[in-house]
């Protein structure tokens, strides 16, 4: 297949649903092999499929991003398959409880910082020495508006968001002379299953949320997809410790 990442190899956790299956089919369409990771085996399997019909290439591997065993086993597996990482885009995030501040548990905040923001660590950390003993690589990391502002009602969610952007920019620094580059996109509210969840799969409230973004409506999956393939790809070779803000102007 030709495309922008012909001939590259990918790797996208997340990737049973929403932003996640989006970007693995995009990369797909765009030449590259895909390893795909998620906990739900059956949905994966069904992603496999569809990027098989379309004359890619790609391999299931599920894993529970909290689980340092299993993230190290599953980029083994994607070396062991196609021989490298070129790029990874860490996507696997949960919202938590939307609540006020006050009525959060602890369980409940270290709940979402566990997937969140450990997950995102220890993929960072696994993907980077691969990367770093082949000797490129790119990173991108699933932030979210919410980690460069407050979000009402998700303390855990915008904690665990800042976080990432933080990681994002530090790992920048200490690879970007090692031919690796690390980015985050920041998506605002996004046409998923997590924000039909945040809207309490309210059809009134989800017409609210987009209203929020100068453009009166939401973003999609595709478009999404599209920014991390860009920064993924060489067309964005000079762009690192970047925080792409996918909002349809919300923060302007």
């Amino acid at each position: 297949m030709g495309g922008e990442l012909a001939g590259k190899v990918g790797l996208v956790t997340g990737a049973s649903s929403g932003i996640g299956r989006a970007t693995a089919l995009a990369m797909a369409a765009a030449g590259a092999s895909v390893v795909v990771a998620a906990r739900r085996e059956a949905e994966l399997a069904t992603l496999v499929g569809e990027i098989e019909a379309s004359g890619g290439s790609a391999l299931s591997v599920p894993t529970d991003v909290t689980d340092e065993a299993a993230v190290q086993a599953m980029v083994e597996a994607c070396v062991a398959e196609y021989g490298r990482i070129d790029f990874a885009f860490n996507n696997a995030g949960i919202e938590g409880p939307s609540q006020p501040t006050g009525a959060y548990s602890v369980e409940e905040f270290q709940s979402v910082l566990n997937v969140n923001t450990v997950g995102t660590f220890i993929c960072m950390k696994y993907e980077l020495l691969q990367m770093q003993s082949q000797g490129h690589g790119v990173i991108v990391n699933d932030a979210s508006v919410a980690g460069l502002r407050g979000m009402p009602r998700q303390l855990a969610y915008t904690a665990s968001k800042h976080a990432v952007i933080g990681m994002t920019k530090v790992a920048a620094i200490e690879y970007g002379a090692r031919g690796i580059r690390v980015n985050a996109v920041c998506p605002s509210f996004t046409k998923t299953d997590m924000v039909s969840r945040l809207a309490q799969h309210d059809a009134e409230k989800e017409a609210v949320l987009a209203t929020y973004s100068p453009m009166k409506r939401m973003g999609t999956v595709e478009e999404i997809a599209a920014a991390v393939v860009w920064l993924c790809s060489d067309a964005s070779s000079f762009t690192n410790g970047e925080a792409m803000v996918l909002d349809g102007g919300l923060s302007v």
